[in-house]
């Protein structure tokens, strides 16, 4: 799973460098005008995907749409882990009205469906690049908190640990010489797994029009615009977008397994 993984995403990460190149020497459509190419033409040798209801060539759009979805969910996760670890480790470590306080907090966020509290961030800040990352981030910091929280409640009642605070080590260095290290073995795997749940969530935002502007090319705008295109036979306005969510998924989905079992083991 974790060389199939590894290999994928290596793809979809070469198709996010790639692009851009292609666009600059001419190679590649921008995806963003039709210009002179025709509505819902098929796929041929000049448009290899067809072309959408604006004109617009779907391979172009689908390609540049990996580097956009790339670009979110990383920004997203890593918000959520250099927010949700320490937040976690400061509430097991220091309990009492601290803990308390940000469980609830955090309890109250985990409570609602993904989808629902990040179209509500979304519907809040607005479009965007920087904003659905946000709003994604907001979604996953729960889970980070209460797997850290959890695993420094334990961690912070061993010896080593007592002997530190015996000797007079401050919570602060207590927290980063010798929590911090053995809580997070645990994050690799749930980043992984959440980058791939935060790409359909990406999309759920696009396909409701709550993601990224409509200049820029995103797989879940792409779908909503097919919508009314696939009933009558124009298949592949939604199928390249549809493979190319499914495959980051995929990929994302082998590694952060093949994680979980690599760290199981050891």
């Amino acid at each position: 799973m974790a060389t199939w993984g590894i290999w994928l995403l290596g793809a979809y990460l070469m198709v996010a460098l790639l692009t851009p190149l292609l666009i600059s020497l001419g190679l590649l459509d921008d995806g963003q005008l039709g210009l002179d190419s025709p509505m819902y033409a098929p796929p041929s040798l000049e448009h290899w995907c067809g072309t959408d209801r604006l004109g617009r060539d779907v391979c172009a759009r689908t390609l540049q749409g990996t580097g956009v979805a790339l670009q979110v969910v990383f920004l997203a996760v890593t918000l959520a882990v250099f927010i949700g670890v320490p937040v976690g480790i400061l509430s097991g470590y220091a309990g009492g009205i601290i803990d308390r306080t940000l469980v609830l907090i955090m309890e109250t966020l985990y409570t609602v469906p993904v989808l629902l509290l990040s179209v509500v961030i979304a519907f809040v800040l607005g479009r965007g690049i920087f904003n659905a990352a946000i709003a994604l981030c907001v979604v996953y910091i729960p889970q980070y908190f209460r797997v850290v929280r959890n695993q420094t409640g334990q961690v912070k009642t061993e010896l080593y640990v007592e002997a530190a605070r015996a000797m007079g080590a401050g919570s602060l260095w207590v927290m980063r010489r010798y929590l911090f290290k053995n809580v997070i073995t645990s994050v690799p795997v749930l980043l992984t797994l959440n980058a791939a749940d935060a790409v359909l969530v990406l999309g759920g935002l696009g396909f409701l029009g709550l993601g990224l502007p409509e200049t820029i090319p995103e797989w879940g705008s792409d779908l909503n615009m097919a919508l009314d295109a696939v009933p009558v036979g124009i298949w592949w306005t939604a199928l390249y977008p549809g493979i190319a969510m499914f495959g980051l998924v995929l990929s994302l989905s082998l590694l952060g397994e093949a994680l979980e079992d690599i760290i199981c083991e050891s």
